[in-house]
């Protein structure tokens, strides 16, 4: 099993990297466009959060921010807020 310190590591890399590879699908100033616009800003609001938890050495608020983030992010795939490159490993679809 994983320790945390490599775990909270790990879902950081994953959620940057889900973040770069996400593109907004919808239109700005659109319903869907907002709701995207929205997705992205709390992950990347987490993934900052995260990376201040961890700088902290709390690393248990760290990893639960990082994973929060992720969900965010993927919740908007699966809706169809965002592209992601076919055969991703990032996301569920």
């Amino acid at each position: 099993m994983a320790d945390l310190a490599e775990k909270t590591d790990r879902y950081e890399r994953m959620l940057d990297a889900a973040l770069a590879a996400a593109t907004v699908t919808a239109p700005s100033g659109t319903p869907l466009g907002d709701a995207a616009a929205e997705c992205e800003e709390m992950a990347r609001s987490y993934l900052d959060d995260g990376r201040h938890f961890r700088d902290e050495d709390d690393l248990v608020n760290a990893l639960a921010s990082f994973s929060y983030g992720y969900g965010w992010l993927d919740a908007g795939v699966r809706m169809g807020l965002f592209d992601v490159p076919e055969g991703s490993h990032l996301f569920t679809m």
